[in-house]
């Protein structure tokens, strides 16, 4: 066995009982209580520093103004290439 690795248990279950930590057989990952899970997912949640209203509207207003800006962007630079490309093809004649 190699140092350090960790091997998971087979037998988990005596007569119906929990004796250990429960792995899953593909991964071998430590498996969790949904109950248990839960409280970590909520303990955590609390840790979350959420924004306020005002700093979402805030964000939400420079993405569309980002959004807008790049897409009056690409639509310039695509107009650009074509208008270039098309006097190319137009030379080749």
């Amino acid at each position: 066995m190699a140092r350090g690795r960790k091997v998971p248990r087979r037998d988990c279950f005596t007569a119906g009982v929990l004796q250990g930590p429960v792995f899953d057989q593909k991964s071998g990952k430590r498996m969790v209580n949904p109950f248990t899970f839960l409280q970590e997912v909520r303990a955590e949640a609390n840790k979350v520093t959420w924004p306020s209203r005002r700093e979402t509207m805030i964000t939400t207003g420079l993405v569309i103004l980002m959004v807008l800006f790049a897409s009056l962007f690409f639509v310039l630079v695509d107009s650009a290439l074509r208008f270039l490309v098309g006097l190319l093809l137009r030379v080749g004649q």
